[in-house]
């Protein structure tokens, strides 16, 4: 036990369960609208501002960086709250080529970059692992203001308050625990709680996404495996465990 190391560990379980915190209601919203892949997109142009922000030479102005991720994911929620109005059959599609955009744009930045498949293994799999208790201060500020907002108002705020709650909060993730987890945690406690409703739902998926996270964390750190990965792995597994307990439920009532 002794690659437990609590000290490593802990902040990084921290951080898992401060993305679901806002990732478990906003999936249920992704599912409900029918736009699933909004998140990898948006996940996709927030990692892209930080590397434009890399390219620049603002790695070391962290509000910089901040500056350039959010800003970058908040132009592609206007655009897409706009295009969700104007074409809303054509949503899903669009929000595919943003992100097929938002990807390569990553490949083309990082072209010259001696680094640049680190980069993208960082900006894909994230760097939850690197989580200290101190870097996570101005998330748990932000995530504590957006779900005051979302319990509160998420009916009332309508198409664009939903898409710039959504773009602020998978800027902060995505720089946390990369790609791949964001879109996890929006989309598979969603999927595996669609029987359930309203609050059982929404704690059925927190406590599904925690020991997911807690799990997947331990196990990359007992077997020396990329922690990002093992944890979407592990989350999949539950989520079919549990999927498939609620639908016997379901059948059997």
């Amino acid at each position: 036990m002794e690659s437990l190391n609590w000290s490593i560990l802990g902040p990084a379980i921290f951080a898992g369960l401060l993305v679901l915190s806002t990732h478990v209601p906003l999936g249920q919203e992704v599912l409900k609208r029918g736009i699933i892949f909004i998140d990898l997109a948006i996940a996709q142009i927030a990692g892209l501002g930080v590397l434009a922000a890399g390219v620049l030479g603002w790695e070391e102005h962290m509000w910089a960086v901040q500056l350039s991720a959010v800003s970058a994911a908040l132009l592609a929620s206007a655009g897409l709250s706009w295009s969700e109005k104007r074409w809303p059959r054509l949503q899903e599609p669009l929000i595919g080529i943003l992100f097929v955009l938002a990807a390569t744009g990553s490949i083309l930045l990082l072209a010259g970059n001696p680094h640049g498949a680190q980069h993208m293994k960082d900006l894909l799999v994230g760097q939850i692992l690197w989580s200290t208790w101190t870097s996570l201060i101005n998330m748990t500020l932000l995530y504590a203001v957006l779900l005051t907002i979302w319990v509160k108002w998420h009916e009332r705020i309508g198409h664009k308050g939903f898409y710039i709650i959504f773009a602020f909060a998978v800027t902060a993730s995505v720089q946390f625990v990369g790609v791949y987890l964001v879109f996890a945690s929006l989309i598979i406690p969603a999927l595996a709680t669609q029987r359930l409703h309203g609050k059982r739902r929404l704690a059925t998926g927190y406590v599904l996404g925690a020991v997911a996270y807690i799990a997947g964390i331990v196990l990359s750190a007992l077997f020396d495996l990329p922690t990002g990965a093992v944890t979407v792995w592990t989350m999949a597994v539950l989520a079919i465990a549990v999927g498939h307990w609620l639908g016997r439920k379901h059948s059997s009532s």
